[in-house]
Parts: structure tokens; C-alpha cells; sequence
């Protein structure tokens, strides 16, 4: 198999579809999974593309972990608000529904926000708030993950990498898109660090012993094992305010975990008692605002363009030609692959093949 390699963007989607189909997710779940996993791709962003593929869904549906059939159970509705039990399903199949349900109330009510428990990874955050911006509305969301980060003065894996996650449509080609960890790193970089063989930089991570670790299969590890943990943005300790990366990720944890009454902290490790793997009990926040109800969408867009260009527009430091906005180079990026299709290394062309010929699909890939 090549070093690296790319795939067209309806050889991946439909092959992955396929996968989701056969290993028993309903074909307009599938759909929404495959698509999912593309835009992460789309955007430039490898660590929850279609990498992250076999290891994250189809090996815990495989596991008996993740139900490829997503039962949406609404819990408690009320014109602005929705509840819903994803009942350990596919994540990203429970959320579109839940992001379609409150961007119509939205649409009537002004704002709207939903909650989801027992659900499963939800895929890239961007793509639920970006859902919103389609709209011309704002997309706020937030959910909880394994336990990664420890907390300010700690050394043990509490809380998880917890993405606050802001969409806002600009009169620019794209929106304002901010989606990142509130540790400094997340797992998901580390994974991509280790499918390349590729040490993760120092500081990211923090031992038991409180030394920094850079071996990136050791650190995957010991984040299970619990004798490793990420750190908070702004770093480990005070002096470069990691505590408020610290607070940032425990409001997540909070609003993901207390509005649906769901699991928290160490009950979402993915192991039970006795060390055997279980489903993730994650939950999920999605907030949409309709500039409409203030005072107008356009107004609202144009605004927010005149602040970005701004910004970019502004001095430069020396040796920088270019100033960004969030979710500039993820644009720049669609630009670069939208004709090249998704780059994928030897060990995803390894998984993609695996999953093939586990489901006897009928693909022939071009690097074999």
C-alpha cells in the first residue's frame, strides 16, 4: 500500500455508506453518518474524517457497544426545548434529528436548544452548528467524551476533551466556524499522531508522575489506563491560565450531562467494574439563535463579515503575510480537496480494505 494516497469523495462516501449499511445502520442513517465523516475530510480536518472510520464506529458496533440502529426517543418537548434518549445509537444520526427539531422551533420561538443522553461520538462539532448557519441562524454545541483532561493541580483523567463549538453565518463564502477541544490537544490529534508515527508534542500531556509524556501509542494507553491525562488549554497549573480551560471544559461537562440527567466524568471511561468495554452514555447540547428575532439576519451577517475582515485586515507580525478567522482555512481547505478527494495514509487504506472484504463489498481500491 502508497505512503499516502487520495480517494474521490463518491468512491469514500458511497463505500462508506455501504460499510454503515452492512454493518446494520438503516440506509438514511447511513446517509447522514457517511456525510458526516466527509465534511470532517471536507474541512481539512483528518482526526475525525474518515480515519476515525473503522476504530471508532464500526469496531464498537462490531464490539456490541454502539447500536447501528438508533431508537430516538423524545423525553420531554416544549416549544423551545427538546429532550432526547439516543439509547446508546449512532450519535450523529441522533443529533441531526435533534439539530432539524429546534431549528424549526427556533424559527418560530427565536431560540430553541436540545439535550441528548445515552448517545455515542457524535462525529466533528462544526457540522451541527454549521447546520444551524445553512439557516442563516447561530449554532452553539457542546458535548462530553471519555476522560482526558485533568483538572487544574491534578494529574488524573477527569473530564473529557468537551469541544465548545460556535457557528455564525457572515455575508463572507463561508461562516464563522470555531470548533476545538478545551484541552490543548484531543485524542483524536494524538490518534492521528500515532497512525503516522509521530511523537505528540511535549506539554500536551501530562503523567501520573507529573512529567510531560510524547510517546503518542504510550499516551493512548495510559489516557485508558488513567496514568496519563491531557492538558486544559492555557496549559498545566496557573501561570499560562490553564484554569480556565479547566473551567471551560467542566461547563461543558455540566450542560452536556445535568439538563438530560445523563452519565458524567468517569462513568463515561467505556469500561464497566469489572474492565469490560460498555457503551459511552454520552450527551450531547445544541443551541440555535435566529438573528431574525433581533434585528435581522442581515444585519447580523453583514455585522459579523465587517468584524472578520477587520480582524484579518489588521496589523500583521513580522514574518506573517496572513491574519485567519475561524473556519477560513477549513474553506481553503475544501478549496485544495474538492477536486483531489480526502488524503488517506497507509493505515487508513489498510482499514478501508479490512472493512471491505469483512462485509464483502465490492470495491477495488486503486492503491492495490
Amino acid at each position: 500500500m502508497t505512503e499516502q494516497t487520495y480517494i474521490g469523495w463518491e468512491t469514500i462516501i458511497n463505500f462508506m455508506k455501504d460499510a454503515f449499511k452492512a454493518a446494520g445502520v438503516p440506509a438514511e442513517d447511513a446517509e447522514i453518518c457517511a456525510d458526516v465523516l466527509a465534511e470532517s475530510d471536507r474541512r481539512g480536518i483528518n482526526s475525525h474524517g474518515c480515519n476515525r472510520f473503522k476504530p471508532i464506529y464500526i469496531d464498537r458496533i462490531n464490539a456490541g457497544i454502539l447500536n447501528p440502529v438508533t431508537e430516538y426517543e423524545v423525553l420531554k418537548e416544549t416549544p423551545t426545548t427538546l429532550v432526547v434518549d439516543a439509547h446508546d445509537g449512532m450519535g450523529m444520526v441522533a443529533s441531526y434529528k435533534a439539530m432539524q427539531t429546534i431549528i424549526e422551533k427556533a424559527k418560530t420561538y427565536g431560540m430553541a436548544m436540545a439535550a441528548i443522553r445515552n448517545s455515542s461520538h457524535y462525529g466533528i462539532a462544526g457540522y451541527w452548528v454549521t447546520m444551524a448557519t445553512k439557516e442563516n441562524m447561530i449554532g452553539i454545541t457542546g458535548t462530553n467524551a471519555r476522560p482526558s483532561i485533568a483538572p487544574t493541580f491534578g494529574v488524573e483523567n477527569m473530564l473529557g476533551t468537551n469541544p465548545l463549538t460556535v457557528g455564525m453565518p457572515t455575508d463572507e463564502e463561508f461562516p464563522f466556524v470555531l470548533d476545538c477541544a478545551t484541552s490543548i490537544s484531543q485524542r483524536g490529534k494524538i490518534e492521528y499522531y500515532a497512525r503516522n508515527g509521530m511523537d505528540t508534542p511535549a506539554g500536551m500531556v501530562i503523567g501520573r508522575d507529573g512529567s510531560a509524556m510524547t510517546d503518542s501509542d504510550r499516551i493512548l494507553e495510559a489516557l485508558v489506563s488513567g496514568d496519563a491525562a491531557l492538558a486544559p488549554l492555557g496549559g498545566i497549573g496557573e501561570e499560562l491560565a490553564g484554569y480556565k480551560g479547566y473551567g471551560y471544559a467542566t461547563i461543558i461537562e455540566i450542560l452536556s450531562a445535568a439538563l438530560q440527567g445523563g452519565s458524567f466524568l468517569k462513568a463515561l471511561t467505556g469500561f464497566d467494574e469489572e474492565g469490560n468495554k460498555r457503551p459511552y452514555h454520552l450527551g450531547h447540547f445544541f443551541i440555535v439563535i435566529d438573528p431574525e428575532a433581533f434585528m435581522g439576519a442581515d444585519v447580523f451577517k453583514k455585522t459579523c463579515g465587517d468584524i472578520l475582515r477587520a480582524l484579518r485586515d489588521s496589523e500583521k507580525a513580522p514574518g506573517h503575510e496572513r491574519i485567519y478567522t475561524a473556519g477560513e482555512k477549513e474553506y481553503l481547505a475544501w478549496l485544495e480537496r474538492k477536486d483531489r478527494g480526502v488524503p488517506i495514509n497507509a493505515s487508513v487504506q489498510k482499514d478501508l480494505v479490512t472493512i471491505r472484504d469483512m462485509y464483502r463489498l465490492d470495491y477495488k481500491f486503486h492503491w492495490e
